[in-house]
């Protein structure tokens, strides 16, 4: 192949990847390290943190705020969160602009198995717009039937997961690792689809700033 053809071939290959659908994050400097400028729709997303409750609901509160309100004026989608380790404050994502009636809680049964399972299903049913599931471990056989759902059905699947999954390959889309650290949450891009790793740190006032629009 001659160096033109090549190059043409790059650059084709470049636009159509921007073509892909994302969601804005509701950060302009986490947005400015994802191709596209937000977090990849259709696909999965992988969030690795040492502990809950650390700011990784503040900072996808922007992007389900807005998956929410799209549903008044599309077809009603749901976000589905299974298992989740802690019950949401309802009155709190109201105040954030979630429109809670979109929200559908699933706590399958004990195991790993039935976690993944509930995940995949609610993915591949054509009716979530988002699915937030707090996973110990996925094989990659499990992870990449997520992946093909989450693009065959135009669903956001994000996995909550402990840092030693970190070791294991995985197809999603993007991983991203969150900590905090001196009063920020620091989220390190590992793999980006398109993209290349990055560090964004996120002020609290930023994330508090995010959540009350």
């Amino acid at each position: 192949m001659r160096l033109e053809e090549l190059h043409s071939h790059v650059w084709r290959g470049k636009s159509a990847y921007s073509a892909h659908p994302v969601i804005p994050t509701g950060f302009t400097s986490l947005d400015h390290h994802l191709p596209g400028g937000g977090w990849p729709h259709r696909s999965v997303t992988e969030v690795f943190l040492d502990h809950y409750g650390i700011g990784e609901l503040a900072l996808l509160i922007p992007a389900l705020t807005s998956l929410t309100r799209q549903a008044e004026t599309t077809e009603k989608k749901w976000i589905v969160w299974v298992a989740p380790p802690f019950i949401p404050y309802a009155p709190a994502l109201k105040q954030h602009g979630i429109k809670i009636d979109r929200l559908l809680f699933v706590h399958p049964s004990t195991g790993v198995k039935n976690c993944l399972w509930a995940v995949e299903q609610a993915a591949r049913s054509g009716s979530s717009a988002a699915v937030l599931a707090w996973v110990s471990a996925a094989s990659g056989v499990a992870l990449r039937r997520l992946q093909i759902a989450s693009e065959k059905q135009c669903c956001w699947t994000v996995l909550f997961r402990p840092l030693g999954a970190l070791q294991h390959r995985s197809p999603a889309a993007l991983r991203i690792r969150l900590s905090h650290e001196n009063s920020v949450t620091r989220v390190r891009i590992l793999k980006s689809r398109g993209g290349r790793p990055a560090v964004v740190d996120l002020s609290r006032e930023q994330l508090d700033s995010r959540e009350s629009e």
